[in-house]
């Protein structure tokens, strides 16, 4: 076979100029710090750092959602904290209310002050979540969800007693965060505040107010005139009605706080699952640097010994023989 000098020229030309991409291409993995900067570099490890990617971003949505419902949790838990420490007073208050020597006066003094509970339950009741929603909201409510609504008169008096009572105007449900976990952000506000168990035995399906119970206690007390024997019955049947709605939100507390540790189990479990999907990213395109060291060192070296033999064909022309 003949070598014509063209030929030798032409392939040691094709074969320095593919030495110079290959260097060149090591260059900017080494200057990127990855080894497939686009899916014809690698398309299988491409797909993976997709993949991976992928299972990232979901990760990251989860982890967006979590804190959103932690944050709503934990202001709900503290509320049924602040309504069980306003429960706890309104007992006290109705215990002091049965001392017998106490005169209309005083007692009339210990009813303002179940007043006062009454408002501030209500007021934790329709307390906001921060964001135009309410905590105790059910599915959504952008308003307050409980309301003052008139009683209906007694046909016989004439009079409402009490004048008005409490009524939810939420959406009854919870509503639940987009993650894998049922984690929920505003809880039923009715089940929560009005429909708390009796405590008969055995189980009665009455229900009891915690907003009843006081208005009732309210109403009694504040009767004038009122008879020993009256007044230690409604303080019974107070401190009963307070004590069922006390157990039912400690009941309701311990789920919302049973809510929170799972939900810093489930920030856990994705914390794991995006460290996994940042780690098979990094396996399929990250650069071994070491290796890319060491393969640029022997693209270069080649890339010298192919400059070296183009010098030594440049000088097998006829031309330069016969010059010679």
């Amino acid at each position: 076979m003949r070598v014509t000098t063209y030929n030798a020229y032409r392939d040691t030309i094709h074969n320095l100029q593919q030495r110079q991409q290959d260097l060149q291409q090591i260059q900017e993995q080494l200057t990127s710090g990855k080894r497939v900067a686009k899916p014809s570099d690698d398309p299988v490890a491409a797909a993976r750092a997709e993949r991976a990617l992928a299972t990232m971003t979901r990760a990251d949505a989860q982890q967006r959602a979590l804190e959103a419902s932690r944050t709503v949790t934990q202001m709900t838990e503290s509320a049924l904290g602040d309504a069980g420490e306003l429960l706890q007073t309104a007992r006290e208050t109705l215990l002091a209310a049965g001392n017998a020597s106490y005169t209309d006066a005083e007692r009339q003094a210990l009813v303002l002050t179940l007043k006062g509970v009454r408002e501030q339950l209500l007021g934790v009741a329709n307390r906001s979540d921060g964001v135009g929603s309410h905590l105790f909201g059910g599915q959504g409510s952008a308003s307050p969800p409980f309301v003052e609504v008139p009683n209906a008169p007694d046909p016989v008096t004439g009079v409402a007693d009490p004048p008005t009572r409490v009524e939810y105007r939420g959406v009854r449900g919870d509503t639940r965060v987009a993650t894998e976990e049922r984690l929920g952000t505003m809880i039923d506000g009715e089940d929560t505040w009005l429909l708390a168990p009796n405590g008969a035995q055995p189980p009665d399906p009455t229900t009891v107010s915690v907003f009843e119970v006081l208005d009732k206690a309210i109403s009694a007390l504040s009767a004038s005139g009122a008879s020993g024997d009256d007044v230690a019955a409604a303080v019974k049947a107070g401190v009963a009605g307070v004590d069922h709605s006390l157990s039912h939100l400690l009941s309701v507390r311990a789920r919302v706080g049973e809510a929170l540790n799972r939900t810093d189990r489930a920030e856990l479990r994705i914390a794991d699952t995006k460290l996994a999907a940042q780690t098979e990213r990094s396996n399929a395109e990250d650069l071994d640097l070491v290796q890319a060291i060491s393969d640029f060192q022997n693209q270069q070296t080649g890339y010298d010994a192919a400059l070296k033999a183009y010098s030594m064909v440049q000088k097998l022309s006829l031309f330069d023989y016969i010059s010679g």
